[in-house]
């Protein structure tokens, strides 16, 4: 099993949220988060004052998969939250040693 860790840009989650559901995606969490990449940020005018903003809004989506569809969610990742330009985002993969499903006591692959 893997985690997969998403961090796009808020506009595109009702994107992301339905390519992963095609591609048999059952759950996942959701965070609104802030932060930079090469990104660094932008300048803004407000009310005649010029200000930086050094961290910009993003989305963290956190979702555990079965190894065999953790290529198929990263690619429906790529194709849904893609928009070109800098800023789009990053994926992160990592193991999961186990689940458990609170309510049942089902673990692992069934608990997913």
């Amino acid at each position: 099993m893997k985690k997969i860790e998403a961090i796009i840009k808020p506009f595109k989650l009702d994107e992301v949220r339905e390519a992963l559901s095609e591609v048999g995606v059952t759950g996942l969490t959701v965070t609104e988060v802030k932060g930079f990449g090469r990104q660094k940020g932008h300048t803004e005018l407000s009310r005649g004052a010029e200000y930086v903003v050094d961290f910009l809004p993003k989305i963290k989506l956190e979702i555990v998969v079965a190894n065999d569809i953790v290529d198929t969610a990263i690619e429906a990742i790529i194709k849904a939250a893609r928009t070109g330009k800098i800023g789009d985002g990053k994926i992160f993969v990592s193991s999961v040693e186990q689940i458990v499903r609170i309510r049942t006591g089902e673990t692992n692959e069934a608990a997913i």
